[in-house]
């Protein structure tokens, strides 16, 4: 009753007393999946301002199945029931990126909307760092890092 749950919009901010702060590894785990969220929410919103033209149509899906597919990914290697679930999950994140990095691309080099464009290369540079953490977290979840 008295405690009630708020939460603001930059990065999520949660006050809550009940709410308890988590430190370390889940910390990072946490603001991984909060960061892969927020860039999932970034890419909805620019598809919904994609053309309508066949090609506008048909890339918008394709980024769409494979951008998304990221965060579900991850969310399922959460779950995993064995280490190999949980690695064989990250590498398909990990594919899921990279072939959203391809669709983003021919957003970027084909639209001539420039907040379209602009969106795209933001898309784009964020993916890459996320690309980054899903690869080096695979190197070390095989043991070769």
């Amino acid at each position: 009753m008295g405690n009630k749950l708020k939460i603001k919009d930059k990065r999520f901010k949660i006050k809550d007393k009940k709410f308890k702060m988590e430190t370390g590894i889940n910390k990072q785990k946490n603001d991984f999946k909060t960061r892969t969220y927020l860039w999932t929410l970034a890419l909805v919103k620019l598809i919904e301002k994609m053309p309508k033209s066949v090609f506008g149509e048909v890339v918008s899906k394709q980024v769409l199945r494979s951008g998304t597919s990221i965060i579900a990914n991850y969310i399922e290697a959460k779950a995993a029931s064995s280490r190999k679930d949980f690695t064989n999950f990250f590498n398909y994140s990990l594919k899921s990126a990279n072939e959203s990095k391809v669709w983003l691309a021919l957003i970027r080099d084909t639209t001539n909307n420039q907040k379209i464009k602009t969106e795209a290369k933001k898309l784009l540079g964020e993916l890459e760092e996320i690309a980054k953490i899903l690869g080096a977290s695979l190197l070390k979840l095989r043991g070769r890092k």
